[in-house]
């Protein structure tokens, strides 16, 4: 290329090269051009430059596709610098990119980007100049851009995970070190509203021993026979504590579980955290512990024995469902 001066240079020049496979010496100047290209694609301080302008300048831009629920309305005309990305606003606009929400795309600074590289290469004469400017923009957008975007958003996507993966342990630690409460035998509730409180009673060793479903709040608000239903359960069965699970209508339950303790003595109750439960109600080791339970009862012994054993109960949970993390379900599971 460096000997010819002019277009009619190239061409008389590109005649030697053709051969089966090239057409004719537009052709084959357009294939070296190609070689070229995957010559600037493949070099190191190439590379290096829009790297760094990808950790200095380059931007982060979002903007709506398809989310009828509004559920990334924070992210619609996004546009951050990509230093400044906050884990959990790059997990979810991997999630919103991946579920078609969202179009995402980085911007570099391509004028810039474009003058380093091209200071990289240098040409003889004018002809030379434009084909290996023409050349170097071709890598550019076409080979450097989608290689470099790859890899800039799995490396932020594995800082994000990192990051992930510290809060869930976090959060998780305190249940994983809450102390067993041993030789008690517990009422687990699991609130509702309009299909009712569910109600399992185990032994200290955790056998399944009763049920019930009982009503104690709105609509249906029927506190006394609720809490009449428990009071016999407690004799009965001789119950020392209640575990109530944190969900839906935990507030509301609790007040009825307040006024319960008032008419029986030697009873405690205590908060429980059901995320998860509702999955190993419907897991096939729930069926196959209490193949003749309903699923929503089993979720009710859950709630006794994740207070009388924390950490037996939780080892049958996926730890994605366990619920304290942050986009734990988007992260590699494996981690």
């Amino acid at each position: 290329m460096t000997k010819a001066k002019s277009e009619e240079d190239g061409l008389d020049f590109a005649k030697k090269y053709i051969k089966e496979g090239v057409e004719d010496e537009v052709d084959a100047i357009n294939m070296s051009l190609d070689i070229l290209a995957e010559d600037v694609a493949n070099n190191i301080e190439v590379k290096n430059i829009i790297r760094r302008d990808g950790l200095v300048r380059a931007r982060i831009l979002a903007e709506k596709k398809e989310d009828e629920d509004l559920t990334y309305e924070n992210y619609y005309d996004f546009n951050e610098k990509i230093k400044n990305l906050k884990p959990f606003q790059i997990l979810a606009l991997n999630r919103a990119e991946k579920n078609n929400n969202l179009t995402v795309k980085l911007e570099f600074t391509d004028n810039y980007n474009l003058t380093l590289i091209k200071n990289l290469y240098k040409s003889e004469n004018d002809y030379t100049e434009e084909l290996i400017k023409r050349t170097i923009e071709d890598s550019y957008k076409r080979l450097l851009l989608p290689t470099i975007t790859t890899e800039i958003k799995n490396k932020l996507t594995e800082k994000a995970e990192e990051e992930s993966i510290k809060v869930f342990s976090k959060n998780l630690k305190p249940y994983i070190l809450q102390r067993p409460i041993k030789d008690k035998n517990i009422i687990g509730l699991d609130p509702g509203y309009r299909t009712g409180c569910k109600v399992a009673v185990i032994d200290k060793h955790g056998k399944f021993l009763d049920q019930a479903v009982i009503y104690p709040v709105k609509p249906h608000s029927k506190e006394k026979e609720s809490i009449e239903i428990l009071k016999n359960l407690i004799k009965k069965y001789n119950v020392d504590i209640i575990a109530l699970g944190n969900a839906t209508a935990s507030r509301e339950t609790e007040i009825v579980v307040n006024k319960l303790l008032k008419e029986v003595e030697g009873v405690s109750y205590a908060i429980v955290n059901e995320a998860g439960a509702s999955v190993y109600s419907a897991s096939k080791l729930g069926e196959e512990e209490f193949p003749d339970l309903d699923v929503t009862i089993r979720g009710a012994v859950s709630m006794a024995r994740r207070l009388q054993d924390p950490m037996a109960e939780l080892v049958k949970i996926d730890p994605k469902h366990l619920g304290v993390g942050q986009y734990q379900h988007d992260i590699n599971q494996k981690n």
